[in-house]
């Protein structure tokens, strides 16, 4: 990933520089230094992206529910449907968005598919965002 910057405060006019009660710099200077460490540090831009898709996914209300009712355990669409209160249909339809986010996996047991967690990872993610919410 490459960063670029400039400072541009040489020069300035002071008594141009708008007044404003935005929580902004009064004049634009970047610091070179610290903006070249932190992109030497920042994740790649797929990372990123990932990242972002895996907290979209989890934005959904429904599915936010079904990753906290399988982080008790192994459970069936029936089951998940169930905890839910919504359709097998619309579970299957999130539980496909779920898996191909690699979050949930399945097994089949004849003709039931029941579904975990595929990523501890989650577990902790969802804890943080619980204590963040209930403070």
């Amino acid at each position: 990933m490459q960063c670029m910057s400039t400072c541009s405060y040489e020069g300035l006019n002071v008594k141009n520089i708008r007044k404003t009660n935005k929580p902004l710099c009064d004049i634009v200077c970047v610091n070179e230094e610290k903006v070249a460490a932190v992109c030497k540090a920042m994740q790649p831009k797929e990372t990123i992206f990932r990242l972002a898709a895996t907290f979209k996914v989890l934005g959904d209300p429904t599915r936010t529910k079904i990753i906290l009712a399988l982080l008790k355990g192994e459970l069936c669409v029936c089951d998940i449907a169930s905890v839910a209160k919504v359709s097998q249909s619309a579970i299957s339809h999130q539980l496909r968005v779920l898996r191909n986010m690699n979050l949930v996996t399945y097994r089949k047991d004849g003709r039931i598919a029941y579904y975990s967690i595929n990523d501890h990872h989650i577990n902790v993610l969802l804890k943080a965002g619980l204590e963040h919410v209930e403070k």
